[in-house]
């Protein structure tokens, strides 16, 4: 549900509405505040599963990595902001980003290394535009985790299935990998990652 509001809103009009403690979660879509679909248990079981295997294998590496609450990424050149799933920024580049001492939004490609969407109801957002625009921004890898198979047949196949697309940014372009059942995840930013496809839609439970 897209809110009622007179004019197109700036990013920083955007982070000062926001509610504190809202039940709600919202992105700004080039200047229009929209009220986002509520997560049910199983998304929030499969981010959390994926949370822990990231944090887990940038500290194993020791790099300068974490995952934040609730963080915006701001699209370049648009009055848009995105709150990904899961974000892993790299602290090391804080330093650089604009606004990041007084709101939580980053700005630049650099401050990120890796972006989950984990597919709902509203699967076009993650498929076509939230691909286009963190292509365009310099993401360096983006996962889309649809652990349901709600995505159209052209991105999971027919008939539908679970599949974890893992676009990974090449001469800036995305490089896509699909991921099915007992396939073994390859992630540019992690190359160890001991996971399959399976694990993930199953949030790490067993059956």
């Amino acid at each position: 549900m897209t809110q009622a509001l007179p004019k197109s809103v700036t990013i920083e009009e955007f982070a000062t509405w926001y509610p504190e403690n809202s039940q709600h979660p919202y992105e700004l879509h080039n200047g229009v505040i929209v009220e986002m679909p509520l997560p049910i248990g199983e998304h929030e079981e499969v981010v959390g599963f994926l949370s822990t295997q990231f944090t887990l294998e940038y500290s194993r590496l020791n790099r300068p990595y974490f995952i934040p609450k609730t963080v915006f990424v701001q699209l370049p050149d648009r009055q848009s902001a995105y709150s990904p799933d899961i974000l892993i920024l790299n602290r090391s580049n804080l330093i650089n980003e604009p606004i990041w001492k007084k709101e939580s939004i980053i700005t630049l490609s650099e401050s990120i290394s890796l972006v989950v969407e984990i597919v709902s109801t509203n699967w076009r957002d993650d498929y076509l535009k939230k691909y286009a625009d963190y292509e365009q921004m310099g993401i360096p890898e983006y996962w889309i985790v649809d652990y349901a198979g709600l995505g159209g047949r052209e991105f999971i196949g027919r008939p539908k299935q679970p599949t974890i697309l893992i676009c990974s940014l090449d001469e800036n372009e995305y490089r896509v990998g699909r991921f099915r059942g007992d396939q073994r995840i390859q992630s540019p930013t992690f190359p160890d990652l001991n996971l399959i496809a399976q694990q993930i839609f199953q949030a790490g439970s067993i059956e």
